[in-house]
């Protein structure tokens, strides 16, 4: 698991460090450079001839560090110093001085074409406003080269916080960011604009009174799992209901039904309508199915299932609407965990008092369009705020978010915030939603007779990044245009085999 932070949570951890650990702030800029040229060196050749543009404040002064380094070592460097070298920061206005005290060429007329390298060192992560002016001619130049592009710390114009892009952003083929990673680099477009990330430890660490408020999960965190019990059996295992499925919409709870038992669920039992039985039965052999939707028989599936999957291809019909009704009041009755998806969150926008219904053992799945619904916002409004989106609609809900988008985001009412890192654009494609839900609910069941259990929160967010990793099997198996929601499915024990 890997901390990700603010643009004020890195400052504020910066000046920990120099303030109260002592660490003098030229000496964190001296290991900045050097884990930058450290990154760089297996780009440079001895023909490479590198351009570290800087700006006035200490990301300039990182620059002007990563450039002495270079010429240090032989390397054809220069600076271009963008700003007014009387509005220098400290930092940034001696390491200029060391540069000159070595030699390092100053570079007065800006000239891209002429270099095979280029490194950004213009703005930081500390940017609020656009771009705009001699830097976005500057940056426009940088990008219209053919160079290799290196950024420091984050490429200049994107947001440290959102990733969004300030006017216009630099387009980076390596970002070497310090310390911790940044949430502009997470999301997109930041992400895209960063290109190759590399994390670089410099001595900058956690303040140990107070954790960074967001990390995300790597594959070598599905260690987190539970191994399946040697004596167990089905039931051992979980039992899955998926109140699923309306006239003409079956695909939805196959796709879901499949997900759930390929993510590690002993049973899956779906109830939808008598049109569903057959294809389900079909395609699907292991699943069970009932038609049946009455008090006696409700009440006798929802006490065999350990967890709920309520919404996919459920539709807007009054009878949906009384089944997800049914189902989700019930389950709150008796504390059964709820995964709240597709239709069930659609309908639970049109009807808000069902949100006493909700808790922290339900697990909100919306996409942006759904979230839109949900809060009244606009979808521009949601991708920009995405991580504040589902942290306050968890909070208010008192439930897990996961807000699905190219870079999802799960929240919890407690507190926990998680990006997932895994994932790619062939993900985009119909029923992709529906197999996360299965993932999750197959996720829990692992859980259910495990010693320690972790928060809702973090169980939501393996089950992503279990998504996510499938579905790189798959781009990976059969390319990004081609692969399906079952490509995803197909992948899933693949992924699992690791433990």
């Amino acid at each position: 698991m890997k901390p990700v932070v603010t643009a004020g949570e890195m400052k504020g951890l910066d000046r920990n460090t120099i303030e109260s650990a002592g660490v003098p702030g030229m000496v964190l800029m001296e290991r900045a450079a050097l884990k930058t040229v450290e990154a760089m060196e297996k780009y440079l050749g001895n023909k490479d001839r590198v351009l570290v543009v800087c700006g006035n404040g200490n990301n300039g002064g990182d620059g002007m560090a990563i450039a002495r380094l270079l010429h240090l070592k032989g390397i054809k460097v220069g600076i271009y110093l963008a700003g007014q070298e009387e509005k220098l920061t400290d930092q940034a206005r001696q390491q200029l001085q060391i540069a000159k005290y070595y030699q390092v060429p100053l570079e007065h007329n800006l000239q891209p074409d002429e270099y095979t390298i280029i490194v950004d060192a213009l703005l930081g992560v500390g940017l609020s406003r656009p771009v705009e002016g001699r830097y976005a001619e500057i940056i426009h130049m940088l990008n219209q080269s053919g160079a290799f592009r290196v950024a420091v710390d984050i490429p200049s114009g994107i947001n440290g916080d959102t990733g969004r892009e300030m006017g216009i952003g630099f387009r980076a083929d390596l970002t070497v960011t310090f310390a911790f990673c940044k949430r502009g680099l997470c999301f997109y477009p930041g992400r895209m604009y960063a290109g190759e990330l590399i994390v670089a430890d410099i001595g900058i660490y956690a303040n140990p009174d107070r954790d960074p408020s967001m990390a995300y999960l790597e594959k070598k965190d599905l260690s987190m799992l539970p191994s399946r019990i040697p004596w167990g059996n089905k039931g051992t295992f979980g039992k899955v209901l998926l109140i699923a499925g309306s006239r003409g919409m079956c695909g939805a709870s196959c796709l879901s039904s499949a997900a759930a038992l390929r993510a590690s669920a002993g049973m899956v039992k779906v109830q939808t309508v008598e049109e569903n039985r057959i294809p389900l039965q079909s395609q699907l052999p292991e699943v069970m199915v009932t038609c049946e939707f009455n008090e006696k028989s409700n009440q006798e599936i929802l006490d065999w299932c350990d967890v709920l999957v309520i919404g996919s291809g459920l539709g807007m019909s009054g009878e949906s609407r009384e089944r997800v009704q049914w189902f989700l009041s019930h389950a709150a009755w008796c504390g059964k965990p709820v995964i709240l998806d597709a239709d069930g969150l659609n309908l639970l926008a049109v009807h808000g008092e069902w949100k006493k219904y909700l808790g922290e053992q339900v697990i909100l799945t919306p996409h942006l369009g759904e979230m839109s619904r949900l809060t009244g916002k606009s979808i521009g409004e949601i991708r920009e705020n995405l991580a504040e989106t589902a942290s306050l609609y968890a909070e208010e809900t008192h439930t897990v978010c996961v807000l699905k988008d190219a870079c999802t985001v799960v929240a919890s009412e407690k507190g926990e915030q998680y990006l997932n890192m895994s994932g790619n654009a062939g993900m985009a494609t119909a029923g992709s939603g529906d197999v996360l839900s299965g993932v999750l609910a197959g996720v829990l069941c692992m859980f259910l007779a495990a010693e320690k259990k972790p928060a809702y929160g973090q169980m939501a967010a393996l089950g992503v990044l279990i998504h996510g990793l499938a579905g790189d099997m798959a781009a990976e198996n059969v390319g990004e245009r081609g692969m399906t929601a079952r490509d995803i499915i197909r992948f899933l024990p693949e992924v699992l085999k690791v433990q």
